[in-house]
């Protein structure tokens, strides 16, 4: 017999191995967003198991993932104990290859079972491994194809009696027509055997013509045959994809850009981000090459009308448009139409109008224009707009003039397309427009009288825009640019108002100094000026420049600026005064009246159409409410407020992002963590880098939490290079790096990315003191608690000696941000007093106390609505309770369990569960420790190197060699998943297969 393969193993056979198969997804690309898909081929394959055979019929676009799907699959029933062959279809001529994809399985069986095929002269004939023979008759052919036909059922009736049989065809668009008979045959007769047959075909090949659309249409009314449609991903799964695929090497807005052109094709996804390094925003050649593939097919009048399609953009085009730019007669456009939807290469759309089946399509067929081509169909269609007269058309004329080379029509049209984005709400495409007409401004001459607008108020509205849109660098570039602008001839007040908007953009990038300093300028340009609205907006934001400085200072520009915008009739600079003097109420002990403050200045800014006053206001109170341990209360105004914020289209402006921020974190704190992930999830737009930095890292915490460390470690790479953006967002980080590392039982790491972490806070801190330090620092003296712990259960003095001087320093540290550092209002909120309880607790398992009561304070400082960190501390107390009061260790443990199983916390259930086993408490859902892991001569190695022995020592004390003992540690770090002996014993412990010191 021939040497035996893999039953799960996909190969070609040796004849074609070299014919070679067009790209397709490997099996190293992420799998994802197709679990119902899966779970739909695994229920068939149970029926099939269960002596009912059937046929699954996998139909989509090229590219969308049906091989991945297949191999996936495939992967899955092997390893279930399925027997699995595949043939593939090849494109090679209408006529095709007879017989191509049972060929290949013929030999993939031979390989493995050649008795069954060489008993059987038809299948040897197949293979071309039978006897030479004479030309047959038409009745010989035909009986000798029922034989071959036969023959290949009944093989695989009889390999499917030994173990359930997945038989895979792929690309059956390219089968043959003997190929596509014989499997109609085969499917029309299954019955009863534990077969099943899964097909692949590519939907968009398959034209009015294909010669499988009519096998198709008499396949699915077999009832043993069902189908599966492959949708594209959808957008969220797509930006999934493409992040995984690029693996935190590739920026977000790359990634998102990526994720929004492909459109849910995962080889087109998978392309692009393989390209994005090199041709950015382009089409790599490989995927223009297949795209270009299919067009190339058409007649040249068809591809003549593809091309003057491809130049209206992402835009669907109307009948009327086409027949007005291409000089075709009205019946050779028809056929012309006609011949690019039969090959998938156009849709209609339900506007009476024509679109690309796949916008990469029409990039690809775009860049293969020549350039005169495109200049002179972009002109056709810009001349036909100007004849529409159509304002809502300003966007295209725009689009159609620019590339034409027609400027001054070019800017006018950008500045009328920006203006009607603003009145729909379309900030991104009001970005683009009002960019673009920056852009033209110097090349067109007397660009006021063409544009209807100055210089001035075109870069004020840029910086407008950039900063609703989520871009505050960009924002503040404008507002940079308006100043030099308003600084060659505009009037005092018209300056200082430019000044107060700069103002505004350099606080929305957290440069402070540089926002008091030019505010203190505009108020020298009106000083002398009566109250007005300039005047009354200046003086807001010197009061809300100035707290951080000098609240009295503050506090009287706020009252000012209050009289001043009342008595000029600022409303909305009015509410962000009232902000500014609540927040000095905060500061001196009146929470209350601040939170009235705080609303009231909502409610005015709400009259006076002042959104992002109003959601300062909102930010504020959200936050207030927060602080005080009003976590429920909080949670209601920053939905109601991301909610506003989303309507008002301001998601992404300052105050926008900073109450969605803040809904994530309010979620997160009282145990609603799925919010907590809605809130946090990614853009699926352009926006700045810090936006994505800041939700990435708000999202890791929760990754973390629930013991997705790939994700969540992905993520903290690709955040590590934005720490500097926001203190937030190297705190977050910081947070869920360092918990990972702890829950992997890798203390130093831990503490090493705490240090980072704090650090990076304190360069970018006003005070020098971040208040989120003494979170960090209890997080890394919990760190250094385990790593003292270890060392204690080792034996090793010194390793605990370094361990308890390093967390005494982050102990200390920790108080000393209490002391020093500046809290929001006059003294620390629940929150901040509950981690001075934990890291007090902390340093009390530092040193190995065994007193609970450190732990049961940690419980009720967190009580206020933080279910995880009390979970979390229950946790901790059960761990010294379980030595003395079991039947409350007992207690706490279920309490902590039932807390990790509904946020899905899957690394603290886990801690809970091996607490309960190593201290034999009976907890539901807690197995008692079950022998067996470990041979006993592997416990026996382990157990003595527990106790600091060498191998050289474990050899002497056993009685064997060095070794031997070598051998027995791997298998042990093997078998626990430990990357060092350390490591192996840490997780012994946490297993209970070593006697816990702390347990007894």
């Amino acid at each position: 017999m021939a040497a035996s393969v893999p039953p799960g193993a996909m190969t070609l056979s040796v004849p074609y191995a070299s014919i070679g198969i067009v790209p397709r997804l490997g099996t190293g690309v992420p799998f994802i967003a197709r679990g119902a898909e899966l779970a739909q081929l695994r229920a068939a394959l149970d029926r099939a198991r269960g002596g009912s055979a059937g046929t699954v019929l996998i139909a989509g676009d090229a590219g969308v993932g049906k091989s991945r799907l297949l191999a996936e699959f495939v992967a899955d029933a092997t390893a279930g104990g399925a027997r699995v062959l595949v043939g593939r279809c090849l494109s090679v001529g209408e006529a095709g290859l007879p017989y191509l994809p049972f060929k290949e399985i013929i030999e993939q069986l031979r390989l493995e079972r050649d008795d069954l095929v060489t008993d059987r002269p038809a299948l040897t004939s197949l293979i071309g491994r039978g006897g030479a023979t004479v030309s047959a008759s038409a009745d010989e052919t035909n009986f000798g194809q029922l034989q071959l036909f036969d023959a290949i059922l009944n093989v695989l009736a009889e390999l499917a009696d030994d173990a359930p049989l997945v038989l895979g065809l792929e690309d059956l668009h390219w089968s043959d027509a003997s190929s596509r008979d014989l499997l109609s045959f085969l499917l029309s007769r299954l019955a009863d055997q534990r077969l099943l047959v899964v097909g692949t075909y590519r939907s968009d090949d398959l034209h009015r013509q294909h010669p499988l659309r009519l096998l198709l249409a008499e396949l699915v009314r077999l009832p043993s045959v069902e189908r599966l449609e492959l949708a594209p991903f959808t957008a969220a799964d797509t930006l999934a994809f493409v992040v995984t695929l690029a693996d935190g090497g590739i920026d977000p807005a790359v990634l998102a850009d990526v994720a929004a052109r492909s459109e849910g094709n995962a080889f087109f996804a998978e392309e692009l981000v393989a390209a994005s390094a090199s041709t950015p925003g382009g089409i790599p050649p490989a995927l223009a090459d297949v795209l270009m593939s299919r067009v190339e097919t058409l007649s040249p009048a068809a591809q003549r009308v593809v091309g003057a399609i491809s130049v209206t953009g992402r835009r669907h085009v109307t009948h009327a448009a086409v027949r007005a730019v291409v000089d075709l007669d009205d019946g050779v456009l028809d056929a012309a139409l006609r011949e690019a939807l039969q090959h998938h290469i156009l849709v209609t759309d339900d506007k009476d109008g024509y679109t690309f089946r796949h916008a990469l399509l029409r990039e690809a067929v775009y860049a293969d224009l020549l350039p005169g081509e495109r200049v002179r169909l972009h002109a056709a269609y810009a001349r036909r707009i100007v004849e529409l007269q159509q304002d809502e058309l300003a966007g295209a004329l725009a689009y159609h003039s620019l590339r034409s080379n027609d400027l001054p029509t070019a800017l006018a049209a950008s500045v009328r397309a920006a203006d009607d984005a603003m009145r729909v709400g379309a900030l991104a495409a009001e970005l683009a427009h009002v960019e673009q007409a920056l852009e033209l401004w110097p090349a067109v001459d007397n660009p006021a009288a063409r544009a209807g607008v100055d210089e001035l108020s075109l870069t004020r509205k840029a910086s407008y825009v950039a900063a609703a849109a989520g871009h505050p660098e960009r924002s503040l570039a404008y507002a940079q640019a308006a100043v030099v602008v308003a600084d060659r001839g505009s009037d005092p007040s018209t300056r200082a108002d430019v000044r107060r908007q700069l103002t505004e953009t350099l606080l929305a990038n957290g440069r402070w100094d540089e926002a008091r300093r030019t505010i203190d300028e505009a108020w020298q340009l009106v000083a002398d000026a009566p109250p007005s609205s300039v005047s009354s907006w200046v003086l807001a934001l010197q009061a809300r420049t100035s707290w951080a400085v000098d609240d009295d200072v503050s506090r009287e520009l706020a009252t000012r600026a209050v009289e001043d915008a009342r008595t000029s009739g600022t409303a909305a600079a009015e509410a962000d005064a009232l902000v500014s003097l609540a927040f000095t109420d905060l500061r001196r002990g009146g929470i209350e009246r601040a939170c009235e403050q705080f609303e009231e200045a909502r409610r005015i800014a709400v009259r006076a159409g002042a959104p992002l006053v109003e959601q300062r206001a909102a930010f504020n109170l959200v936050t207030t409410r927060y602080e005080q341990g009003l976590l429920d209360l909080a949670a209601e105004i920053a939905d109601a407020g991301a909610e506003r914020a989303s309507a008002l289209g301001l998601t992404w402006s300052t105050y926008g992002l900073e109450l969605r921020w803040m809904r994530a974190m309010v979620h997160y704190a009282r145990g609603s963590w799925d919010d907590a992930l809605t809130a946090a999830s990614p853009p699926g737009e352009r926006v700045s880098d810090t936006i994505t930095a800041l939700l990435a890292a708000s999202a890791a915490i929760i990754n973390v939490g629930r013991g997705r460390f790939g994700e969540a470690e992905r993520d903290l790479v690709r955040l590590r290079p934005e720490w500097h953006r926001d203190t937030q967002i190297a705190q977050l980080a910081g947070i869920a790096g360092a918990e990972m590392a702890s829950w992997r039982g890798r203390p130093d790491p831990a503490v090493a990315l705490i240090d980072e972490a704090l650090d990076s806070m304190r360069k970018e801190s006003t005070s020098g003191w971040p208040l989120g330090g003494i979170r960090l620092a209890a997080l890394g003296l919990g760190a250094q608690a385990d790593a003292a712990r270890q060392a204690r259960a080792t034996g090793d003095a010194d390793a605990e000696a370094r361990a308890v001087e390093a967390g005494t320093r982050l102990a200390e540290y920790g108080r000393t941000t209490a002391e020093r550092g500046i809290p929001r209002a006059d003294s620390l909120g629940p929150e901040g007093r509950a981690w001075l309880v934990r890291l007090r607790a902390e340093e009390a398992r530092l040193t190995g106390s065994a007193d609970p009561q450190p732990w049961r304070d940690v419980v009720e400082a967190f009580g206020y609505g933080e279910v995880y960190h009390v979970a979390l501390a229950r946790w901790r107390l059960a761990e010294v309770l379980v030595t003395g009061d079991r039947d409350a260790a007992t207690a706490e443990l279920a309490a902590a369990l039932d807390v990790a199983e509904r946020l899905g916390a899957v690394p603290l259930a886990d801690a809970v569960r091996e607490l309960a086993r190593r201290a034999n408490l009976a907890l539901a859902g807690a197995a008692l420790p079950v022998a067996g892991l470990l041979t006993p001569r592997e416990q026996s190695v382990l157990e003595l190197v527990a106790r600091g022995y060498t191998n050289r020592k474990v050899g002497e004390e056993l009685f064997i060699s060095e070794k031997t003992v070598s051998v027995h540690l791997s298998r042990v770090m093997t078998k626990l998943g430990a990357a060092s002996r350390t490591e192996a014993v840490s997780v012994a412990y946490q297993r209970g297969l070593l006697a816990d010191p702390a347990v007894g």
